[in-house]
Parts: C-alpha cells; structure tokens; sequence
C-alpha cells in the first residue's frame, strides 16, 4: 500500500522533532550539570575557605575556633548531608567527622580550594579541601567540606522538565497544527476522489478545479485532458456503430427478403433437398444479421438517448401498461414453442423510467428467458416503498456462479454449446444493463442454487 500524501509530510518532520527532543534533554542535562556543578562548587570552595580564616597558629600547632558565621555557613544546605573534616600533615584529626574521603593528590590544593568526586556512606558526595601551610612551622593543616548531590540532581530534574515540558508540549500543538493544514490542503483531492467514485462510469465530465491545491492543478488538468480524450473516442465508437448498423440495415434486410423469395419460388419449382437446405441456411444467416443488427442500433441509441438522462428528470409512469405491450409479441411465440409465460402484478406500479426503453427492457428479458430458459417463465411486478421491482424468472439450466457478472458484457454468449447454439446476438442484456442503470435503477440476477433457475430483478425507483 502506497504511503499517505499526509504521512510523507509529517514523517520527515517527526523525525526532526525527535531529534530535537533529543538535543534539548542532552542540553538541559548538560546546562542544569554546569549550572549545578558551578554554584555548588562555590559554595563548597566558599565554606573550605571560610573554616580556613578560622584557624589560628600557635607555637603548640594549628587551633580552630569556628564562629557563629562559619557554623551556619555550614548548615545552610539542610536537604543535604554536609560535613567537614580539619586534619593535619600527618593526618590527626584537628576538628569534624574523621572518616571523610581525601583525594590522593593535594599539591593543588594550596594555592585554591579545590573540588574533588568520592564515596562517602555508599553515597556519591562532592567535596572541596584547602590546605594552609604554617607561617612558623614546616607543616600545614587540610581543610575538606562534602556534601551530597541531592540537589544537584534536583537541580538537573528541574531544569530539564523546564526545558523539555514546553519543548514537548510545543511540538505536539505544532504537530496538530500542521495534521490539521495538510488535512485540510488534501481535502480538495480526497472531495475529488469520492466524486470519481461515485461517478457513473459513463460520466466522462471534467474534474472540478475549485480549491484545489495550486501543485494538484496540473494533474487533474492531465486527468480531465485524458477524460476528454475518452469521451471523445467513446463518441465516435457510438457514433461508428450506428452509421455502421444504420447502413448495414437496408441491404441486409433486401438480402433477406431476397433469400426468402428465393426459397419460396425454388420449392415451388421442385428444387432438390439440398438446394433447399442450403436456401434454409442462407435465410437462417440473414435472419440473425438483422437482429444482430437492430440490437446494434438499439445499444448504440440507448447509450446516446440515456447518456446526460438523470434519473430526476425522468416522470413517474404506470410500468404495467409498457409491460404488457412490450411483452405481447413474445406470448405468441411462447405459445408456439410450448412455453407458458405468467404475470402477477398489482393494478399499478408507478416508477421513474422511459416507457421506450423500459419495453425494451421487458423485451429483452423476456427474450433471454425462451431461448435458454426452461419451460415456465414468471414476470412479477411488486411495489415498494423505494419504487417497483420487476423480476423475469423462468426454471432453465442456470448461469453458472463464475459467469454472473459476463453475462451483462456485449457479445457474450457463454461457453456451453448448448447456450451458443440459440440464435442469440450477445447483446440483449447489454442493452438491458444499460438501460436500467441510465434511468437510475439497477439489475441483479440470481441463478442455481441460490434460485432454482435464473431470475433477473430490475429496481426502479419511485
């Protein structure tokens, strides 16, 4: 299945989004660490340097007095573990916590505080130590200050939902956005397309051009090019085979008068048997060319006469009366084969349709129906609510389930021998479909084993 104009647009566009998403949280990570490690780090370098300031030298060694100040300065992070730790060059102990971590290395620590990354209590903690060389003594004291990053990595969280929640939020709204503009900038294509759809397939008219996108213009103006070219050609089929019937119709009917005359005069000369036969013959051919030419013209006059016929612009009729007239001449000749024809209908039937080409309608089926339908043939009329369905029943072989829908193609006359020996043209059913869906209506046939037989249902509406 061919992807959507609408997820084509939209997919590359996910895909930066994405992207986008993915940078913002990479960068308020990396914004919120730097932010946090800075100020934080200060602050640890600020309290290592302010117990500095509060040792004293004495001839005895180092002595810490910390003031009010410094003690405060030391708890003022509450939400954190904080401790300090006041050790000497060979490691006593001079004030705080004894256990705090030490980097290895503390040759840069004289010059500045500096920060460091331990393990304190299965806690990861940051710390700053300073260390001070005596004026007096060849020693020196280590200051150290820890705490812990709780919130630092509040500091983290919150800078990144501040930066992520509004990039999120943002690009759905934009994503809705823009669904809903493509959305709308196909929507002349889709309104197309369902018009193309609903379209009977011989509405060969051009496409509309009204608020279609300025980039479909030229394909549909392709489209409506090629329809124009179609319908033109289909014109002069139509056109080609009733000139062609038209002129074929007169000298073929002299032929059969001819061959009829002909066969008259030699029987009653005593021509032989085989003279005979083949005159018989020769009458048998001229007799279909005929019909196969009146069908010609009447599906080429359907077509042209049913063409631009709504189904609106057609008056409400009595289909009883065009019924029985069309069906009269068939009686006979039903009669004649040992055939019976029924008719159950209401006293009225009123229906949208042309009573011209309704009768041929009836004709035609009814023709169907004696050459390959059984012996008995029901034409029932009923009336509905959405108007009147005309059924033509008869209790024959059937249409095999695969060739239901072939039957309504000109020139089909199936593959049974049996079916092809009948004098049939292929067209009468044709016509039939033609006719029927021109005036608005529709047929179904239904054969064995869904109906015991073969029944065509015609729908007109009301």
């Amino acid at each position: 299945m061919n992807p959507s104009l609408r997820s084509q647009l939209l997919g590359p566009l996910l895909w930066v989004w994405l992207l986008g998403v993915v940078v913002a949280a990479y960068g308020a990570f990396r914004l919120a660490s730097y932010a946090g490690d800075t100020a934080y780090d200060r602050s640890l370098q600020d309290e290592a340097s302010a117990i500095a300031t509060q040792i004293y030298w004495t001839d005895r060694g180092p002595l810490l007095e910390l003031s009010t100040q410094a003690q405060q300065l030391l708890a003022r992070h509450s939400s954190d573990r904080n401790a300090f730790m006041v050790i000497d060059a060979a490691g006593n102990i001079l004030a705080g916590s004894g256990d705090l971590p030490l980097p290895q290395d503390r040759s840069g620590s004289f010059d500045a505080p500096e920060v460091f990354d331990a393990m304190y209590g299965q806690e990861p903690v940051r710390g700053a130590m300073y260390s001070i060389r005596s004026p007096m003594l060849e020693t020196y004291v280590t200051v150290v200050v820890i705490e812990t990053k709780r919130k630092r990595s509040d500091l983290v969280r919150e800078v990144q939902l501040a930066i992520l929640v509004p990039t999120v939020l943002l690009g759905s709204l934009t994503f809705v956005l823009l669904a809903w503009g493509i959305r709308r900038g196909v929507a002349p294509l889709a309104r197309i397309a369902g018009e193309v759809e609903r379209r009977d397939p011989r509405d060969l008219r051009p496409l509309p051009l009204e608020d279609v996108p300025a980039e479909a213009v030229p394909l549909i103006e392709r489209i409506n090019t090629l329809l124009g070219n179609v319908a033109r050609s289909v014109e002069l089929q139509r056109r080609f085979v009733a000139d062609a019937a038209h002129q074929l119709r007169t000298p073929v009917a002299g032929v059969r008068v001819l061959a009829q005359q002909l066969q008259q005069e030699l029987r009653g000369a005593g021509a032989d048997r085989g003279t005979q036969a083949l005159l018989q013959v020769l009458v048998g051919s001229a007799e279909r060319m005929s019909r196969l030419i009146g069908q010609l013209l009447n599906l080429a006059r359907s077509e042209s006469a049913l063409r631009n016929l709504a189904s609106g612009e057609l008056q409400p009729i009595d289909v009883l009366p065009v019924i029985r007239e069309a069906a009269e001449p068939l009686l006979l000749r039903a009669d004649s084969e040992g055939k019976q024809v029924s008719l159950e209908a209401p006293d009225q039937a009123w229906a949208r349709a042309h009573p011209v080409w309704l009768g041929e309608v009836v004709s035609n089926l009814l023709d169907n129906a004696l050459r390959y339908g059984g012996r008995s043939i029901e034409v029932k009329v009923e009336t509905q609510d959405a108007g009147v369905v005309i059924q033509v029943c008869d209790d024959g072989d059937g249409i095999p389930e695969a060739q239901g829908e072939l039957i309504f193609e000109p020139f089909w006359r199936g593959d049974r021998a049996d079916v092809r020996e009948h004098e049939g043209t292929g067209l009468g059913l044709a016509i039939v479909k033609e006719v029927v869906e021109g005036m608005g209506g529709r047929i179904r046939v239904a054969s064995r084993p869904e109906f015991d037989g073969t029944c065509f249902t015609v729908e007109l509406r009301g």
